[in-house]
């Protein structure tokens, strides 16, 4: 009778593991074994859904994370690394790890927002809030040291006036009025330094945070004005990170003169970014821009020697 009931506890209790299809290839094989590992660490929700597919895909966790910056090109980056066959992106922003609501969910949570990718592939998913979230180094760390990030920087200046765009015609579709960037980046006669689409392009500071979790060969820079400009050259830069065989090439990039920056070609088939992307924007001062590069040289000489590279920023 001690038997059966020792039994019976050891069956109730024995943690529920992900089934995976079996992996071709060392990396694969290693990725799905942290996975199996993390989920019996984690405790399992009801809203499981099937992990594997039929033709031999399933979900998985994903090995790359797009992790900003807001306003970089974070989009251009995930639709042109998509490009690689060898690529499987997750749609939407998922915002597991800066969301507590979305955290608390589990990791099982988080594998069902991935695609069904196969062994072979590299899932990816991208939320550009987490390069400046505090807490986030350190949940992808617990979930996987080894993770490859990919980080997307802009001119702090122009990312800043991206970012007000951004909130600007999102009021504007609302029908809601929304203050001009000049009552934002003023105060008191002085540049509002606590305006947070400033904080948000203070790159040094956010990144001393993710150097205390991840080494600086883990942390791909892809430089957004560079991308914007002549993506090819960039994009083979982290098809060699990841370890990816070079399949993207020059001619899956176009110019489109009417909307004024580069489009993709794949397979015969052209596509662009959502009309909200390229906005133009807003006019401002010429004083009042350069009190925003005066204030951001300090910043970037930090973020410069910290990375040991330097970009071509005001």
């Amino acid at each position: 009778m001690a038997a059966f009931l020792l039994g019976a506890v050891l069956l109730i209790v024995q943690p529920q593991i992900v089934p995976s299809t079996p992996a071709i290839n060392s990396k694969a094989e290693a990725s799905q074994s942290v996975q199996r590992e993390l989920l019996k660490k984690t405790p399992q929700k009801n809203d499981f859904k099937e992990n594997i597919h039929s033709n031999g895909s399933c979900r998985q966790l994903p090995q790359t994370i797009i992790i900003g910056v807001r306003k970089g090109g974070t989009r251009a980056l995930l639709e042109m690394l998509s490009l690689h066959p060898d690529i499987a992106a997750a749609e939407t922003e998922v915002h597991f790890f800066d969301w507590e609501d979305h955290y608390r969910n589990g990791l099982q949570w988080y594998i069902n927002q991935m695609p069904f990718s196969y062994p072979h592939q590299i899932t990816v998913e991208k939320t550009p809030a987490y390069f400046t979230s505090p807490k986030v180094p350190e949940r992808v760390y617990n979930m996987n040291q080894s993770m490859r990030l990919l980080l997307i920087l802009r001119d702090p200046s122009e990312r800043v006036l991206s970012d007000y765009t951004q909130v600007f015609y999102n009021h504007m579709q609302k029908h809601k009025p929304y203050p001009s960037i000049e009552q934002f980046l003023i105060k008191d006669g002085e540049l509002n330094v606590d305006y947070k689409a400033i904080n948000r392009s203070l790159y040094y500071i956010h990144m001393q945070n993710w150097l205390k979790y991840f080494p600086l060969d883990h942390i791909h820079i892809v430089d957004g004005d560079k991308l914007i400009k002549d993506p090819f050259p960039e994009i083979e830069k982290v098809e060699r990170f990841l370890k990816l065989s070079p399949q993207i090439n020059a001619s899956n990039f176009y110019f489109n003169k009417t909307k004024g920056f580069y489009c993709l070609r794949d397979s015969g088939r052209e596509r662009c970014l959502h009309e909200s992307k390229g906005r133009a924007h807003p006019q401002i001062d010429t004083r009042l821009l350069e009190k925003l590069h005066e204030y951001f040289y300090e910043p970037n000489k930090k973020f410069f020697e910290l990375v040991g590279r330097t970009f071509d920023w005001h």
